[in-house]
């Protein structure tokens, strides 16, 4: 059976940990408060929290994140102007992740889904899908297996290279919300 930790409880965290549980994975959740202290006990760690946060989590958890799945969920999204991402060019935040936990498997997904779809497994009427990116197939094909046993779909989007493609698409969401185009309770659907 799976265990996932999941750090973070918000929205996001809690909708993630729901599909989880669903699919009859172990889940538990790591708050702020409790990151010093927590030990990481999943096979597969959710990074479930703001972009900016996740620097201070690999500095304190690195070692217990080593030979784990780390499912990357941020979106690095300049939040002071909302008019761009604050990674370099050409490169995205799960690359970063990446390249500080090397012993690990990074896999970017669930940053082009907002918490009501993940929830509701639902995106109108169409059923739910989680673009996936990342290096390591056993990684990937993992979350891929648990989020259809859990009810929604789940497509590999290829390489770590496309959460560059991955978070782009993620920020237009989140603009497109913000500028209320359209619902934080919404998506975009894949037929």
């Amino acid at each position: 059976m799976t265990h996932v930790t999941i750090i973070g409880t918000g929205n996001m965290g809690t909708a993630i940990g729901g599909l989880f549980a669903a699919a009859g994975a172990t889940v538990d959740y790591v708050t702020h408060e409790d990151l010093g202290t927590a030990q990481i006990a999943g096979d597969t760690v959710v990074l479930a929290v703001p972009h900016p946060a996740v620097n201070d989590i690999l500095a304190t958890k690195k070692a217990q994140l080593a030979g784990k799945a780390v499912v990357d969920i941020t979106n690095p999204v300049n939040f002071e102007t909302f008019d761009g991402l604050v990674t370099e060019p050409g490169t995205s935040k799960a690359a970063e992740i990446q390249q500080q936990l090397p012993d690990s498997h990074v896999v970017k997904a669930f940053n082009t889904n907002f918490a009501a779809t993940l929830a509701s497994k639902k995106v109108g009427e169409n059923q739910t899908t989680v673009l996936l990116a990342g290096d390591n197939a056993d990684a990937k094909a993992a979350l891929a297996s648990t989020l259809t046993a859990a009810g929604i779909r789940a497509v590999d989007a290829g390489s770590l290279k496309r959460a560059v493609e991955l978070e782009a698409l993620g920020f237009l969401q989140i603009t497109l919300a913000a500028g209320e185009k359209t619902s934080w309770t919404t998506g975009f659907a894949l037929l």
